[in-house]
């Protein structure tokens, strides 16, 4: 016996779940960019997945924890929640995994990934969820997708005698000094061999850069940089200047006792911002003497600068960035925008979702 039954998706989200708020405000921000969408397909050939439904399936795989797009597109196939964020109805099929790899390359060409985190912030900024005036800055390691086996010797030659295990390789590295200057990974060329502070191991990894706006905690900048011991402070002087550039009044800035070196404190007073960083006195004298340390907002950015690891909590937990899937420096950025946006969507959710009970 066959049934036929008329199922409406709309019905069966409840009216309270935190996904239609994302959804409204992930819609917006993608209408914004319809003539950025518009330039990065022809109009004849072959019809593609539109490129909005790929960004918000990005956002659905950081939302939930995805382990991977083709895992994603596995659970498309029966996931209701996730065929109505996308506007895809039951009998739709789902698309292929390869979609997102073979888009990926106009998204970077066009700078979407950062566009839209742009749109996602400039929401938050009309609904008064952001400080124009203080914010934080910080950075974290992300692994790369890179083994240290393939951390080799520039100038050596391709080995002619085949690996005694093509998949795992016996590699013996006592008694080699590896560096960034003599070394490269052959998996991923980006990636930097990285110490977080002594004792630790060295891994190859990129450094995640956010820039924090210290009202509700909503990241309004993020990039992605090359792991260097100088990458944090100099991506958070250009942080504060493109912060500037879009409409920002930086008056103070924090950071934990990294920024606390002479030519950022310097950088941050030549750009009139003060420099709320923590001061690091272990065996040297801090850049940050009495005329910043005496004023009550200098203890309240040092409280508040801690909520930054909020923000790589979550991308690295829930967003899955601990490690990066992606091989790159671009690729793995563009990643990084989207994850960060997503990030933004939970909190503005939440944000508004208690303004309403209010």
């Amino acid at each position: 016996m066959t049934m036929l039954a008329f199922i409406d998706l709309e019905t069966r989200i409840p009216q309270d779940h935190p996904l239609r708020t994302i959804r409204r405000f992930a819609d917006e921000a993608l209408a914004s960019l319809s003539p950025t969408f518009d330039a990065m397909y022809a109009l004849d050939g072959r019809p593609s997945i539109p490129p909005e439904r790929l960004l918000k399936a990005s956002l659905l795989i950081s939302l939930y924890s995805v382990r991977s797009e083709r895992a994603f597109c596995e659970q498309l196939a029966y996931n209701e929640l996730f065929r109505w964020f996308l506007g895809m109805n039951l009998i739709e099929p789902s698309f292929d995994p390869s979609t997102f790899s073979k888009n990926r390359q106009r998204l970077l060409d066009h700078n979407v990934a950062q566009q839209f985190f742009d749109e996602i912030v400039l929401a938050a900024s009309r609904l008064d969820l952001l400080s124009d005036e203080h914010f934080t800055v910080d950075g974290t390691l992300i692994e790369a997708a890179a083994s240290l086996k393939s951390f080799r010797p520039k100038d050596q030659p391709p080995s002619d005698e085949p690996p005694d295990d093509p998949g795992n390789p016996t590699v013996n590295f006592h008694g080699q000094k590896r560096s960034n200057a003599t070394h490269q990974s052959t998996t991923d060329p980006d990636a930097r061999l990285f110490r977080k502070g002594k004792g630790k191991e060295a891994k190859l990894v990129f450094m995640g850069q956010v820039m924090m706006e210290n009202r509700n905690g909503l990241a309004i900048d993020f990039e992605v940089t090359e792991a260097t011991g100088t990458a944090e402070r100099e991506t958070a002087v250009d942080q504060v200047d493109e912060a500037k550039q879009r409409g920002f009044r930086p008056q103070t800035l924090g950071g934990d006792k990294n920024y606390d070196t002479k030519k950022f404190v310097a950088d941050m007073r030549e750009r009139d911002v003060t420099p709320h960083v923590a001061q690091n006195t272990s065996g040297r004298r801090s850049a940050i003497d009495r005329r910043t340390t005496r004023h009550a907002g200098y203890g309240v950015s040092q409280r508040i600068r801690k909520r930054v690891e909020e923000i790589f909590g979550w991308m690295k937990t829930v967003g899955g960035f601990r490690r990066t899937r992606f091989r790159g420096l671009e690729r793995t950025g563009l990643a990084g925008y989207l994850v960060a946006a997503a990030y933004n969507l939970v909190r503005i959710a939440r944000l508004t979702s208690v303004a309403a009970a209010n």
